[in-house]
C-alpha cells in the first residue's frame, strides 16, 4: 500500500495520500490546504483518487476539499454527524486560511463499519468522537488514520463545538487502545506513532 504524509496549511495538518500500488486507485485523507502540493504529488504517484475522506469537519482538515474535488472528481466522504461542518461558514478560521467557506457538501455520509475501498485495499470506518461529534478513524493493514483523536504524546482538543473530554477518552481507550500495540497511528498533526507507544508513554493516560 502507498502511504504518503504531506504537511499542509497554516495549522500543519497531516494530509495522507493512500493508494493501491497495483491499480493506482487511491484516496486523500484530510486535504487541509496547499491543494497544488497535494495534486502535484498525486500526479507524481500516478494515482486516480476515488474519495476525499475527512476524519472530521474542522476547517484545518477540509480547507482544500473544493479544489481537490474539482481537480480529481473524487467524492467527499465524512461521518454523518460532522457533515454540517462542510456547509457551515467557519468564520475567522476560514478567512485566515483564505478558504471559501462553506465548501462542497458531502457526497458520502459515513457511519460505523463502512468500508472505504481503493484497488485491492480497503479501510474500515470506526466512529471515534470526542474531538468532534463525527470524528472517525480509518483502520486497515496494521495502521489507523486517527485524525485529531490521538497524537504522539497527546490527544485532541475538546473546546470546540461537539467536543467532550469524557467521550474522547472513551474513544481512545475502547477503540484505539484495543488495537495491537504495533498498529501504526497516523495522526492529524505531528509525527506518526504506535498504539503501544501511546499506551505506555502518553502522559494523558498515566
Amino acid at each position: 500500500m502507498i502511504v504518503e504524509r504531506l504537511v499542509v496549511g497554516m495549522f500543519e495538518c497531516n494530509c495522507y495520500l493512500v493508494g493501491c500500488e497495483d491499480t493506482k486507485e487511491g484516496i486523500i485523507i484530510d486535504p487541509g490546504g496547499d491543494a497544488p502540493l497535494i495534486l502535484d504529488r498525486v500526479g507524481q504517484l500516478g494515482l486516480t483518487i476515488k474519495h476525499i475522506v475527512n476524519t472530521h469537519g474542522h476547517i484545518d482538515h477540509i480547507a482544500a476539499n473544493r479544489p481537490v474535488k474539482e481537480a480529481t472528481g473524487a467524492e467527499i466522504a465524512i461521518h454523518k454527524d460532522d457533515a454540517e461542518w462542510l456547509v457551515t461558514d467557519q468564520g475567522s478560521y476560514a478567512r485566515m486560511l483564505g478558504v471559501l467557506s462553506p465548501g462542497p457538501a458531502a457526497d458520502v455520509l459515513l457511519t460505523e463499519g463502512d468500508e472505504i475501498s481503493f484497488g485491492d485495499h480497503s479501510l474500515q470506518v470506526i466512529h471515534t468522537p470526542g474531538h468532534s461529534l463525527g470524528g472517525i478513524s480509518l483502520v486497515g493493514d496494521g495502521m489507523v488514520f486517527c485524525g485529531d483523536t490521538l497524537f504522539a504524546m497527546g490527544v485532541g482538543r475538546v473546546d470546540l463545538p461537539g467536543g467532550s473530554w469524557e467521550t474522547l477518552m472513551q474513544s481512545i481507550q475502547t477503540r484505539l487502545f484495543t488495537m495491537p500495540d504495533d498498529t501504526v497511528a497516523y495522526t492529524g498533526h505531528g509525527a506518526p506513532t504506535t498504539v503501544g507507544r501511546e499506551k505506555q508513554l502518553n502522559p494523558f493516560f498515566k
